[in-house]
Order: structure tokens, then C-alpha cells, then sequence
């Protein structure tokens, strides 16, 4: 039988894992039918709840469950990681616990793969009803900005849901790049994918985990990952004002021979000096962005470290139980 693994970051989210799991079962009965078999993965990153505890619990109960918990929260972009890096399967799915990745499209794209040649089978959302409008608008806005700057092909409403052959995992995975953006990672490695679309689902409980601020700093991860446009676009500025520049200072000279009067005018002088100022920090910024990613790159940190999974947590159990022997 074919063995596929559902990888399932999770952050502080004892309220809807149980659901998941409930959810994810009934569509592993389906599967059964069809000679597949589950493994469900739960990443458990740096939770400071009862989510580890409740993911070893359902390990008790159902030898499907596997967990993996994390020495702290290194974010979701890491917890996904590490899920490909420890999933066995044939196939590997990438799910959000919160049921907003609903569990009834995973033969549809199992089909995909299996029936149809494809390598991956992605999701998109049509809609995004019941999100904050402000956040609806900009997200819209990144992906046409993100499509202009950039060679690798984003999906306008794409999300993390997707199944893929385990050849297409492996091909992630040897991208083990520090500073990760996953939606760009499954598009630059390529292969065959089939786009799934349906309208947004919310939360099946808890609140999420995202706020605008941590989205606009996400973002800014996909354009200096796959873009280098910024660095284009600050040179570019800088010639600009340049050329700018070099004419206001001719004019000077020409008004200065004709008129006179050559120190008049400090207002404007003042309000360019500064004006100016701020572009040059403005292109420094952007500089440093780069900069700093490639710092990070150099140190050759690991992704993630792990605190306790369910070979861990059995080799201790094991051990504890040859010392009371003895």
C-alpha cells in the first residue's frame, strides 16, 4: 500500500486539533479504500499550550499520529520544513490545522497525481470572504507587484495546501536555504502542478496567528528571495536624482550669471536636502535587506532543532524502564 504523510505546522492551536484530527480520519477511511495509507505529522512549533500533549495523546490512540516539537517557535516556513525532512510517505500533502485547507479536496488531488501525471496538485483560494478588507486588499496588491518583479510564477490567492510526489519533496527539501518563502520554493523547483480552486473557508476554532505586521515581513521575504528588482529599482533612483541634480545645478549657475542673487531660496535648499537624505536611507534599506539575508545564508544555522517527537519520547520511555528493572 501506498503511504501518504500529512504534515500539520502547529502553533498554539489545542482548540481545533482535535477537529483536524476527527476531519483528517474520516478522509483517511476513503483512502484506505483505494490501498493508501496516512501518517499525520503534527509540528509542533514551540506551542506554549496543551498542542504537544494533545498530539501525543492522539499518538496513544492511533499509531497514524506522529509528532514533532520544536526547541522553540522558528515559524511556520521551518515547521514545514522540518515536517518534509522527517515524512515518510510516497506522498506528502502540506495542511493547515485550522481547517481553512478543507480535507475533502485531498482525493481530488491524490487523483491528480495518480490519474493524470501531475507531479503536485496546488489549492487557490477564489474568494476571501471573511478576511479584513484592508488585509484583502493589500495581499491582492502583493501578488500583482510580486508578478511584475519577479521571473519565478506566483498564483494570485495561493495557499500552503498542496500534495506533491515525493520526488518534488526531496526537490524542496535540497533547497535547504535559510530564509525560506514556500509559496516561491514549490513554484522555482518546477514540475507539473494542477491548480484546485474553491472559496475560502474560515477557521474551524481559535483565532490565527498572523498579524498585518507579520504578514508585511513575510512578504518582504518572498520579493528579497525572488526578486532582485528592488536592488534595480535603488540604482535606478540614484541616477535619476543624479541627472536631477546635475541639471538644478546648471540652472543655479545660468540664474546666478543673469539674475544674481545666488543665496536666495534656503527653504527649498533645506526641503531637497533632506527629501534627498531620505531617498539615499530609502536605498540603503533595500541594500540592507539583501545584505542581511546573506548574513543569515553565511552563518549556516539549522533550520530547525528539535525538542521531542514520538521516537524520542519512546527511546526515554524505553530507557526509564530498563533502569527500573536493573
Amino acid at each position: 500500500m501506498s503511504l501518504l504523510s500529512i504534515i500539520v505546522p502547529c502553533f498554539n492551536e489545542e482548540e481545533v486539533i482535535r477537529i483536524f484530527y476527527d476531519e483528517i480520519c474520516k478522509e483517511a477511511e476513503r483512502f484506505k479504500s483505494i490501498g493508501v495509507n496516512f501518517e499525520i505529522i503534527f509540528i509542533d512549533d514551540g506551542s506554549r499550550d496543551n498542542t504537544l500533549q494533545i498530539a501525543r495523546d492522539l499518538h496513544k490512540s492511533d499509531q497514524r499520529v506522529r509528532y514533532l516539537s520544536l526547541s522553540r517557535n522558528f515559524g511556520k516556513e521551518a515547521a514545514i520544513f522540518a515536517g518534509l525532512e522527517n515524512s515518510l510517505g510516497d506522498y506528502v500533502a502540506i495542511m493547515d490545522v485550522d481547517l481553512q485547507d478543507p480535507p475533502s479536496l485531498l482525493m481530488d488531488m491524490y487523483l491528480a497525481l495518480t490519474r493524470e501525471g501531475y507531479d503536485s496538485a496546488a489549492t487557490r483560494r477564489t474568494t476571501r470572504a471573511g478576511e479584513p478588507v484592508i488585509r484583502s486588499f493589500f495581499a491582492r496588491q502583493y501578488y500583482k507587484l510580486i508578478k511584475m518583479i519577479s521571473k519565478t510564477e506566483f498564483v494570485d490567492g495561493a495557499r500552503d495546501y498542496r500534495l506533491m510526489t515525493r520526488q518534488m519533496a526531496d526537490a524542496i527539501l535540497a533547497m535547504n536555504e535559510y530564509n525560506r518563502f514556500t509559496k516561491g520554493i514549490n513554484e522555482w523547483v518546477g514540475f507539473k502542478t494542477k491548480w484546485l480552486e474553491y472559496e475560502n473557508v474560515q477557521r474551524a476554532a481559535g483565532n490565527t496567528k498572523w498579524s498585518f505586521w507579520g504578514l508585511f515581513l513575510y512578504s518582504l521575504e518572498g520579493i528579497t528571495a525572488f526578486s532582485t528588482a528592488p536592488l534595480a529599482l535603488s540604482a535606478f533612483v540614484g541616477i535619476f536624482f543624479c541627472a536631477i541634480a546635475f541639471f538644478f545645478v546648471c540652472f543655479i549657475i545660468v540664474r546666478t550669471l543673469l539674475f544674481g542673487d545666488p543665496v536666495s531660496g534656503w527653504p527649498s535648499l533645506a526641503v531637497i536636502i533632506l527629501f534627498m537624505g531620505g531617498i539615499q536611507l530609502f536605498c540603503t534599506g533595500i541594500l540592507g535587506q539583501y545584505l542581511a539575508k546573506t548574513y543569515l545564508e553565511t552563518k549556516r544555522r539549522p533550520i530547525y532543532l528539535i525538542k521531542t517527537s514520538e521516537k524520542i519520547d519512546q527511546a526515554n520511555s524505553d530507557l526509564n524502564n530498563t533502569d527500573e528493572t536493573v
